[in-house]
This record gives C-alpha cells, sequence and structure tokens, in this order.
C-alpha cells in the first residue's frame, strides 16, 4: 500500500512538471477536457436548476390533478378544425359530476379570465391575474393564506362579490394597513377582502399567485354568461388517494360522453389532460436535452482525451532513461504503469477541476443576474465531474502507461543516453 502512494505523489510531481515545463502545450492539451466537463456539468446543472423550478411550480399541485376542458396541453391527433367546435365544459357538468361520481376527492369548475384592475381609492392594482373559482379551488391548488379566509360554498353558489387577493395586490392597494374587510373596485362593482394568500415568489410555471386574486365564478359567470366563445372553462378535478388513474380517468370520461349524448362512434369531444401527462412531458424534455449535453460534452472531452494521450507519450519518450533505470534496479511492471496511468489521471483532474471551477462561477453569475430563478451545482454533479475527468484520464493513459511498463531496461537506458 505504501509503495502505491509513493507512486501517486511521484506521478503527482510529475503531473507539476509537465504543467510548468510545458506550460502552453499542456494548458492546450487539457482544455479539451475542461470544455467538456464544462458542458456537460453546466447541462446537467441548468437541467437540476430547472426540474427543481418545475417541482416548487408543482408542489402546490397534487401530480394526481386533472384538467378537463376544450383544449389539449399538448399534441392531439384531432385537426384544429376539428377541436375549436368542441363546447366549454358548462357549471352543470360540474354539478353533474360532483354528484354522480363517488371517487373525487376535490373537483372545481373555473373561467380562464383576462387580467384585470383593481382599484381601492387612489390606489390601483393593474394586470391582475383573476381566477374564478369554486370553494374547492382552496384545497386543489393548496393555497396559503396568510390571513382571512377562503370563500365558502355558499358565497361560491350565490357568487358574492367577496375576494381573496395575493401578497403584491395587498401590497400594492394597502401597503402595511389591514385589507380584510376593505372593498374594492373589480368588474365595476364593489368586491369584500376576506383574505390574503403568503408571498409565493415568482416561479417559471406561470404567473406567480402573488399577483392574482381569486373570486366565485359564479360571480363571473353572471358577467359574461355561460356560452361567450371568448372565455374558456374548465373542470379540476382531484381523485382519492389509492384510485387508479386510468380507471378513474375511463368513469369519468364515459360519465361526460353520456351527460352529453355523445354516441359511441362519435369523437369525445372535450380534452382530458392529466397533470402527470405534463410531469411526464418536462421529464421526456429533460432527457432529450440530457442527452443532447452529452453528445456536445463527448467531442469535447474525446479531444481532450487525445490530447492527454499526446502528453503522455511525450512524457514516456522524455523519461524513457529514468524508465530504464527504474527497471534496472527492480522496479516491477505494475510500479511503472501505476506511475503512467496515476499521471494521466491527475491531468485529467487538473482539467476537470478547471471546467467545474467555470460552472460555479456560471451559477454564481447567473443567480446575480436571475431574481426569480436559482442556478444550483450539487455535490452529486461534481462528483460525476471529477469521476468523468478522472476516467478520461485512465483511458487517455493507458497505452502510454503500457508502452512504458514494457520497455526494456537496456535500451531504454541506451535509447535515453
Amino acid at each position: 500500500m505504501l509503495i502505491y502512494l509513493r507512486v501517486l505523489k511521484e506521478s503527482f510531481f510529475f503531473a507539476m512538471n509537465a504543467l510548468r515545463t510545458n506550460l502552453l502545450r499542456t494548458f492546450l492539451s487539457l482544455l479539451g477536457v475542461t470544455i467538456g466537463i464544462f458542458s456537460i456539468i453546466g447541462v446537467l446543472a441548468a437541467i437540476d436548476s430547472l426540474e427543481n423550478e418545475i417541482t416548487d411550480g408543482l408542489s402546490s399541485l397534487d401530480i394526481s390533478t386533472i384538467y378537463v376542458l376544450n383544449r389539449s396541453f399538448g399534441p392531439t391527433e384531432l385537426e384544429r378544425y376539428e377541436y375549436e367546435k368542441f363546447p366549454n365544459v358548462s357549471y352543470d357538468e360540474y354539478q353533474m359530476l360532483q354528484r354522480s361520481m363517488d371517487d373525487i376527492d376535490a373537483i372545481t369548475y373555473t373561467v380562464f379570465a383576462s387580467p384585470e384592475n383593481i382599484k381601492y381609492e387612489d390606489k390601483t392594482a393593474t394586470g391582475v391575474n383573476i381566477t374564478p373559482g369554486t370553494e374547492s379551488f382552496y384545497d386543489i391548488e393548496n393555497l396559503k393564506l396568510k390571513e382571512g379566509r377562503f370563500f365558502n360554498g355558499a358565497e361560491s353558489n350565490s357568487g358574492s362579490p367577496v375576494a381573496v387577493i395575493g401578497s403584491e395586490v395587498a401590497s400594492s392597494l394597502f401597503g402595511d394597513s389591514d385589507p380584510i374587510g376593505k372593498r374594492v373596485r373589480l368588474y365595476g362593482n364593489k368586491f369584500t377582502i376576506i383574505g390574503v394568500l403568503e408571498k409565493e415568489g415568482q416561479g417559471i410555471m406561470g404567473p406567480s399567485k402573488d399577483g392574482s386574486a381569486y373570486v366565485p365564478v359564479n360571480f363571473v359567470r353572471k358577467i359574461y354568461g355561460d356560452n361567450n366563445k371568448n372565455r374558456t372553462a374548465a373542470l379540476i378535478l382531484k381523485p382519492k388517494k389509492g384510485v387508479d388513474q386510468d380507471e378513474f380517468i375511463a368513469t369519468f370520461e364515459q360519465q361526460l360522453r353520456s351527460y352529453r349524448g355523445l354516441k359511441p362512434d362519435e369523437i369525445t369531444n372535450f380534452f382530458i389532460n392529466p397533470l402527470k401527462g405534463f410531469a411526464d412531458l418536462i421529464d421526456q424534455v429533460t432527457s432529450v436535452l440530457t442527452f443532447i449535453g452529452v453528445i456536445i460534452a463527448g467531442f469535447s472531452m474525446l479531444v481532450g482525451g487525445f490530447g492527454i494521450a499526446n502528453i503522455m507519450f511525450v512524457s514516456v519518450k522524455e523519461r524513457t532513461n529514468l524508465i530504464g533505470i527504474q527497471k534496472s534496479l527492480g522496479a516491477k511492471r505494475r510500479f511503472i504503469l501505476s506511475q503512467f496511468l496515476f499521471e494521466s489521471i491527475i491531468l485529467a483532474l487538473f482539467g476537470g477541476l478547471f471546467g467545474l471551477l467555470f460552472v460555479w462561477l456560471g451559477t454564481l453569475l447567473a443567480n446575480s443576474m436571475a431574481d426569480d430563478f436559482t442556478f444550483v451545482l450539487s455535490s452529486y454533479n461534481v462528483l460525476l465531474g471529477t469521476s468523468v475527468s478522472a476516467g478520461i484520464g485512465l483511458v487517455a493513459g493507458i497505452i502510454p502507461a503500457f508502452i512504458a511498463a514494457r520497455l526494456d531496461p537496456v535500451e531504454a537506458i541506451r535509447t535515453g543516453m
């Protein structure tokens, strides 16, 4: 064991000597490893950061949540002219499903509304994302209240002019004063503020709840009606825990088809969009991005590997006399082999560590410039980058190390003189 520690120490000094005496050549040779590690770990770090942001954005929704509307969240086999004729889901259908399906844990009816301005005295919150819904919206989106409450079933059914607002809206309209019970103007009517949401922060999964307001959907229905083609309605539902989602979707689809009077040979004129499908799509996209990153980085690391191999071939040639002396003094083949392999790995690690350093500096720069997105360099990716660097060094140094180990001591001393 001690002999290999000695070999490792000597290999380190030989590697440092190669860096000192042939700085430009070594730098150019290791540049491929540096770029390769920077590319692959940079891509993986960006993908990890993206996945973390998406996970945080989806954390408020159960992955089993299902959206039902006349549009698809992803690719569809139907032509555009076919699904453009699909009717909106209706409030009557929401009530029917609420009564008839026992496996539903929560269901809400919503209408995608345009941003509106909310006024309080001489202050205005502009571009507020209005989210109409029923009382179940609170449970489905896992909303968290800072103060006050969410509207109840009676207020939802009657379409009472009450609102729950996000933290940014509350700050814009009321500053540090208590908003609960205050009356604001929205849709040309007076709304009473009954709740304020906890601050969420901006993410990449659409508008933040901080700039939103939740109102009873039946109030919006009174304004726009149920047949307004400029307003898309949707059902958002969540099956009970333990229920098979595929069976649940099949039962749900049959219920809604029957209610709409669709014949067996007629196409389903609504789309069922499971949130799980969206999550799977994200996984597919990140997998493709990772694959592309690996391919790009692979070419750089291939160049880097050839560069390290070139350094090691030169090193074997320059130290032929020393190798002959070592072997004449009794050095075994595995000693010489280990010496050059360790040296090759150490050189590759230098290149890889510089690549990781650039990724780390890149994450610091990106985080200083991006307010709403956090870039992370995980310890796993650091370990992966280090392991890949060592692997490149091992592979690149095998042939030069074998050549050095198989040198005849007499010929090596004669050649090196």
